[in-house]
């Protein structure tokens, strides 16, 4: 089986249906330490898997998830589709919305133009690239130091044209602010939570309004952070904020999606694939303009990704997938 291609929104970048998430290899309070040739690692197995779109944030690691994104990647830039984001700082904080404190600093929100200028060309610095294929607002602008979308895309179709990135997203939005990034410019992505035990977008107008304008919906956390992955038991030690902040991974919870995942079984043989992979494949097939982001630390992890994107499963067990895991949330 080979890897299926999707088309980025109404771009010409053509990409596997499957991308590699570098949230967690940015190693911090959220996921904990990481080793860096691990990582690096992982990223090779990806691309030589055909897993060549990458997503990192500055915010990952407070600038590490990138740093070990461009060493991964040198000599093999041509190869690859790298997205990262903007909109995070924590170096100078002045005229910003305060999103969260984390590892010692103060990370906060500014998609100020003037701002976005320097965060771009941190990021390139820390991917050692000249360019970025698609760059992404991380978390929407508010108030009290609000900046109206029109000026934040202003800003970014800037960069395009400066040939410093290529195509633009947004992550984190409402319906409403899609149809104010459409209007301001040419938006081709859109990322939010999405799996098949968090639905929201499905109702709340997110894929109405992409599939309005013609993006690609690009889920992040299918596999609920592991807990899909079908390696996770009653017994297994939760650590890191990233797990232990979830309410599917309390108890009770938890022993729901494990009995889900049980009857989930016989699929992965019927495919020869893994739990991870099967999750993976469903998510893939729920609109045929989705693309889907999983993280992994590990090569192996990336290889079961990566199967995701090649099995294509029949109809009915789409459909039974459908109805199981419907009746967890």
């Amino acid at each position: 089986m080979e890897m299926q291609y999707r088309t980025l929104g109404n771009s010409d970048i053509k990409m596997p249906v499957i991308g590699l998430g570098a949230w967690a290899i940015g190693g911090d309070s959220q996921w904990g330490a990481n080793d860096d040739s691990v990582s690096i690692r992982t990223i090779e197995t990806a691309i030589d898997a055909g897993v060549t779109y990458i997503d990192t944030a500055p915010a990952y690691g407070l600038g590490h998830s990138e740093e070990i994104v461009g060493k991964a990647v040198k000599g093999k830039r041509d190869k690859c589709i790298i997205a990262t984001k903007c909109g995070l700082i924590w170096d100078n904080t002045e005229g910003c919305c305060l999103l969260m404190h984390r590892d010692g600093v103060d990370v906060c929100r500014n998609l100020a133009p003037d701002s976005l200028a320097l965060q771009v060309e941190q990021s390139l610095k820390r991917l050692d690239m000249d360019y970025i294929d698609i760059l992404l607002t991380h978390w929407q602008s508010m108030p009290p130091n609000f900046i109206p979308i029109e000026e934040t895309m202003g800003a970014l179709t800037r960069l395009v044209e400066q040939g410093k990135i290529r195509a633009i997203g947004a992550a984190n939005v409402t319906p409403e602010q899609i149809d104010e990034y459409a209007a301001s410019g040419t938006l081709s992505l859109v990322q939010q939570k999405y799996s098949m035990l968090d639905r929201k977008v499905e109702t709340d107008g997110i894929m109405d309004a992409c599939e309005r304008h013609g993006l690609t919906f690009q889920p992040y956390s299918p596999l609920e952070r592991g807990l899909l992955t079908g390696k996770v038991t009653m017994d297994t030690v939760i650590s890191g904020t990233a797990k232990t902040s979830m309410k599917l991974y309390e108890p009770e919870n938890r022993a729901k999606v494990i009995a889900m995942l049980e009857k989930f079984r016989p699929l992965c043989e019927k495919y020869g694939v893994s739990m991870a992979s099967l999750v993976i494949a469903w998510t893939v097939a729920r609109r045929p303009f989705m693309h889907v982001i999983c993280g992994a630390r590990k090569p192996e992890q990336i290889l079961d990704n990566a199967d995701g994107g090649r099995v294509v499963l029949d109809e009915a067990d789409l459909a039974y997938m459908n109805e199981v895991s419907a009746a967890v949330l």
